[in-house]
């Protein structure tokens, strides 16, 4: 590789120290750098006009924060093809697989194009109002649908390819990825899955009935939540959140409607861990 992009989030790396380093060295080594800064407009770039500058000769974005970053950054890339290494500056990260003390390490194998690329599955989701598509947008985790405001239980309705599947009463629901297995999903109780599976994990919220379990469900699979009426018929309010970021407000009647995409997110793979001896590490129990 030698046309490098880099997306670092201030907020991790505040004096760029890391920034710097990695910027210094590629370059050192006769590589091409461009940088942005999340969070700011360090280096005299405006954040969110130069993300949308990626030269096309780009062959690697290295993206330095968290978990969140790399997803924001994923959600932003859509398309390109350009794959991502994500290294991990913050706490507990799954898909940033390179720390802090490996970045030197990792950069060497990217210049000695020694890596593996993953392609990792991308939810696609819309939201129907009234029989028109308001939003839509991308998801490499999770679809969350959740209440907002009242501290109330709502119900849903549940259909997979235009057929009922379940009426839920819960704090809400997710869709996850096989990597988004991990998060929002893993913390509710759902599965954890093996990332390179092709499958969605639907998982309530804090359900208030019996129907408890995650379902999983096929990638070829449709699936609508419907937010459905009350008690005695009183309009409900909701929220649908994609990766955590991008939102929007929903009321009594509005569909999500989640399937597979056709685009995928591509991640550079260097270590050679395998994804269970990384979740034996990070679930620190060794």
């Amino acid at each position: 590789m030698d046309n490098f992009y880099i997306v670092t989030n201030v907020t991790k790396d505040k004096s760029l120290e890391t920034t710097d380093y990695i910027e210094k060295y590629l370059t050192e080594h006769g590589r091409h750098v461009t940088v942005m800064v999340r969070g700011g407009i360090e280096k005299g770039v405006q954040e969110e006009k130069h993300l949308l500058q990626i030269p096309p000769e780009t062959d690697c974005i290295l993206v330095l924060g968290g978990d969140g970053t790399l997803l924001r950054t994923a959600r932003d890339t859509v398309g390109l093809g350009i794959p991502l290494l994500g290294i991990n500056l913050g706490t507990l990260g799954f898909l940033a697989e390179v720390e802090k003390s490996g970045i030197t390490d990792a950069l060497d194998h990217l210049m000695q194009d020694s890596y593996e690329i993953m392609d990792r599955m991308l939810l696609s989701g819309s939201v129907i109002r009234d029989g028109k598509e308001i939003l839509k947008a991308h998801a490499l985790n999770d679809i969350v649908v959740n209440r907002c405001g009242h501290l109330m239980v709502l119900n849903y309705e549940v259909l997979v390819n235009g057929q009922l599947l379940c009426h839920y009463k819960a704090d809400g629901m997710i869709l996850a990825s096989p990597t988004g297995s991990t998060g929002y999903n893993m913390s509710a109780g759902g599965p954890i899955v093996e990332p390179g599976a092709r499958l969605m994990v639907m998982t309530p919220i804090c359900p208030h009935t019996l129907n408890t379990r995650s379902i999983i469900l096929s990638p070829e699979d449709q699936v609508e939540i419907v937010i459905a009426e009350g008690r005695d018929g009183q309009a409900q309010q909701a929220e649908v959140n994609f990766d955590g970021g991008q939102a929007q407000v929903l009321t009594t009647g509005d569909r999500i409607r989640v399937h597979q995409s056709e685009q995928v997110v591509r991640l550079l793979h260097i270590n050679k861990v395998s994804f269970l001896q990384m979740l034996h590490k990070k679930m620190g129990e060794g």
